[in-house]
């Protein structure tokens, strides 16, 4: 058992052509915070189609990729901007990006 905010962690996951790298802390409830390093990412956020520091994104999984394909054209359809995606990511998550209304970047997983 992993216990209060004790929460176990993958392997480092680092993609060499984006110059990104994370690992995914797991929860006993099954919640997951994902720790992201990108040397590219400016420590600014006065452009909010620039990656920045901070919390920036938030990522939903909704349990299969038919899903995602669903909310995300649903999105686009209100005028929200879709950033990414729908595609397959190089760790093998199926996903899309997505601007809320405020700017951060919200994955739909699968």
């Amino acid at each position: 058992m992993n216990g209060i905010f004790q929460p176990g962690s993958n392997e480092k996951y680092h993609n060499a052509k984006k110059g990104f790298s994370s690992y995914f802390l797991s929860f006993d409830t099954g919640a997951r915070l994902e720790i992201m390093e990108m040397k590219a990412v400016p420590g600014s956020k006065d452009d909010p189609y620039q990656q920045f520091t901070g919390l920036i994104h938030l990522a939903m999984s909704v349990g299969s990729e038919a899903e995602v394909d669903r909310l995300t054209a649903k999105l686009a359809e209100e005028g929200y901007e879709v950033l990414d995606g729908p595609r397959r990511t190089g760790d093998g998550y199926y996903e899309s990006v997505v601007f809320d209304p405020d700017k951060n970047r919200i994955e739909i997983t699968a």
